[in-house]
């Protein structure tokens, strides 16, 4: 189906080429997702031209925008508002300090892996005896480039390691040893919990300007998509369904 804005006519290899900036479960999903994401831009442009704006492509649309979007500045009390509603939002993150011995193994390398993880469970075994060898031997046995301090990984925050990893980690107490070694794609790891800090809610005075950006930035999204759902509104549109060009215009 033609797409058509007005008078202009979106060529199909331009849907072809912007299709692959929209994922979606089916080619025709795709293909409806990149039209709408085209006439939201023609739109614009055509706007821009109306007014005269100076400039060519997005430098004109986003002159465009400055013009015609000016959402008001978010005030104390709104940002108050979202932090007394959603205090655990703006917590500090939770921070553990860990040391491991890596023997590593390839996820798809079943011997390799049980030789791993028996070298693993050996190592673990000396240390449980005496915690005060962990530095000499991550430093013969670990393959990992923390082997050459100690074996230690530094202060590390939910989402800074691999999955898999971090559920163990974040499990321990400060001195603790992980009672069997930790599997991850990268092999077993030998892991001890050195020291631990739990996150804190951060005062309102230090996230309010966090608040009042994504306020700002909601605000401008909600007016974008207002304006373009106007200009939608009075033109003649091809080859993509308006109900949803105005939906997806106007995130919320």
């Amino acid at each position: 189906m033609t797409l058509r804005i007005n008078d202009i006519v979106i060529p199909e290899a331009r849907i072809l080429a912007e299709m692959q900036y929209h994922a979606a479960g089916s080619v025709e999903a795709a293909r409806e997702k990149a039209s709408r994401a085209l006439a939201v831009r023609e739109l614009l442009r055509q706007a821009a031209a109306a007014r005269a704006i100076d400039g060519a492509g997005e430098e004109a649309i986003d002159h465009l925008l400055d013009e015609v979007v000016d959402p008001a500045e978010p005030d104390e009390a709104t940002c108050r508002e979202i932090y007394d509603r959603h205090p655990e939002r703006f917590r500090s993150p939770d921070l553990v300090e860990a040391q491991h011995i890596l023997c590593a193994a390839a996820p798809d390398d079943a011997e390799a892996r049980a030789a791993a993880q028996a070298r693993a469970e050996r190592l673990l075994g000396e240390l449980q005896a005496d915690p005060a060898r962990f530095a000499a031997l991550a430093e013969m046995h670990s393959d990992c480039p923390s082997k050459t301090n100690a074996g230690m990984l530094g202060q590390l925050t939910r989402g800074s390691t691999v999955p898999e990893f971090e559920t163990y980690l974040f499990s321990l107490d400060a001195g603790e040893f992980c009672a069997a070694p930790v599997p991850s794609r990268y092999g077993f790891h030998v892991l001890r919990c050195l020291a631990r800090a739990e996150g804190v809610v951060l005062p309102f005075e230090h996230v309010r300007p966090r608040i009042a950006d994504a306020l700002r930035a909601r605000a401008w999204r909600r007016d974008v998509g207002r304006f373009v759902a106007s200009l939608a509104a009075a033109a003649r549109i091809e080859g993509v369904t308006m109900v949803e060009l105005q939906h997806d215009a106007a995130p919320e």
